[in-house]
């Protein structure tokens, strides 16, 4: 049996913030079908880890790893869960926090996970086949392997591959932090290496070293390659095309389930749809909006400008002066735009919900009771919430860019075909336009968009199809 061990910073259940962590619950607990034996690592964050996993943590051993001049204890924590053995590496000078990212030390914090990554390999008796590494936290492993850890003849064999997320997030660092983190030397602090202008970038070093590179979606594979999405490594990322590849995410179709989910009110499927429209009007009365039959649209998303709630709130007063419309809005994000949307709501409190908070129960009875999800993201790797929303036949607008375009097919109604509606030109001026589009198709001809749902709710998004093309992927490397 083959043995995948997957490192990431994050992971539902236990903590998430986006959807890297959606993925890393998902995606290996599809490959335990496939007759794998599948491990995950991941950071143990004490304080963001509910209660009921803390109580199911077995200690497995410890030991130190040096970090500069300092020794710095390792602890590994185990537990099992659908078939996947889960390790946490534990520490509390670094993960003891109230937060995942974001503080000035993260490049001391993930240099420490990583390096704890390899030095567990040997003391947990497990050398993976394949280590499958995840954003900038742990892509510079495959540095690591080549470099500090190359003379340890166990680990020689593993091949390695990087899935890039979000390539905005790199991991860019002083080069100091060769000496004060990893103590090791600049013999690859190069071009072909991980130097980026005067500093080291994780990231790029992942790219350059890893023997395989993936994105969350084919058309993202094709848009890091250019200038405009590239992040400053387009360059790299062309010059390493043959080792790159896109696979759209999948959702998991167990935890997302109209007809199952014990988050949503009323339960339904195709063949009670008009149980829909009863959670409409509980999200409605929980949201004290009006109970209205007008179209309701949702927001599900980070509230950044990355994922276009500048361009929604340039378009948004006309879209509710205009329309007879509802809008319930749900997430966090920067303090501007959060406060941007609590003034329209004041403005607009019969329309427009906001609520600033993460609330993931909240979520579900949102994609329950809506006809529309917005996601007019600048751009956008894969996308998960376009994916939930449908499975709920909730129909998304989306900005066709990335996994977006590759998720969703845009309504022809000459045709009858289309999963949702897509705009090209990224401006407030086009979403507005197709956001009324939308709204006309809803009202005017709500047979054709009753087809549409169900189109939604019979797409095959499963990790099912994700998880064979990497399996083609896992394959390759291994018979190489």
């Amino acid at each position: 049996m083959k043995k995948i061990l997957f490192a990431a910073a994050e992971s539902a259940p236990f903590y998430k913030t986006g959807g890297l962590g959606d993925v890393m619950f998902a995606l290996p607990k599809a490959l335990v079908n496939q007759a794998y034996d599948v491990r995950v690592v991941l950071p143990y964050y004490p304080r963001k880890m509910p209660e009921a996993f803390v109580n199911e943590l077995q200690d497995v051993t410890h030991f130190t790893v040096r970090v500069g001049w300092k020794n710095e204890y390792a602890g590994v924590k185990m537990l099992h869960r659908n078939g996947v053995t889960y390790y946490f590496i534990d520490n509390l000078t670094y993960f003891d926090r109230d937060g995942l990212y974001g503080y000035p030390d993260d490049g001391e914090r993930f240099g420490f996970f990583q390096m704890a990554v390899i030095e567990m390999l040997e003391k947990i008796q497990f050398i993976p086949d394949i280590l499958h590494l995840n954003d900038w936290h742990t892509a510079f492993i495959p540095v690591l392997l080549k470099d500090k850890y190359a003379w340890i003849d166990a680990l020689r064999h593993i091949k390695t591959v990087l899935t890039i997320h979000n390539l905005k997030f790199q991991g860019i660092y002083d080069p100091v932090i060769l000496d004060s983190i990893f103590g090791i030397g600049r013999q690859y602090f190069n071009e072909s290496g991980y130097k980026y202008y005067d500093t080291v970038n994780f990231m790029k070093g992942g790219i350059e070293f890893a023997d395989k590179v993936t994105t969350v979606s084919p058309s993202y594979a094709q848009e890091i390659q250019t200038p405009e999405y590239g992040e400053g490594l387009d360059g790299v990322l062309r010059a390493n095309s043959y080792k790159l590849a896109g696979f759209l995410n999948g959702i998991d179709t167990q935890v997302y389930d109209p007809a199952t989910d014990s988050n949503v009110r009323y339960n339904y499927d195709l063949a009670n749809l008009d149980k829909k429209k009863l959670n409409k009007r509980y999200l409605q009365e929980l949201v004290h909006l009006p109970q209205r039959d007008d179209p309701l649209f949702i927001v599900i998303s980070r509230l950044t400008r990355q994922k276009g709630m500048d361009l929604l709130l340039q378009t948004l007063d006309n879209f509710l002066v205009q329309q007879n419309v509802q809008m319930v809005l749900l997430g966090t994000g920067d303090q501007d735009l959060e406060a941007d949307f609590k003034w329209m709501q004041d403005r607009y409190p019969a329309q427009l919900s906001t609520n600033i908070r993460f609330d993931e129960k909240f979520a579900q009875q949102m994609y329950a009771g809506a006809d529309f999800i917005l996601v007019p993201s600048a751009f956008e790797p894969s996308g998960l919430s376009q994916m939930m929303g449908m499975r709920y036949g909730t129909v998304p607008i989306v900005h066709e860019t990335g996994g977006l375009k590759d998720s969703v097919q845009p309504f022809n109604e000459f045709e009858d075909t289309g999963t949702g509606f897509g705009f090209v030109n990224y401006d407030a001026a086009t979403l507005g336009k197709i956001m009324t589009y939308a709204h006309q198709i809803y009202t005017q001809q709500p047979e054709a968009f009753q087809r549409i749902i169900k189109r939604d709710m019979t797409a095959d998004f499963s990790w099912r199809k994700s998880a064979q093309l990497y399996v083609g992927l896992y394959n390759e490397l291994l018979h190489a």
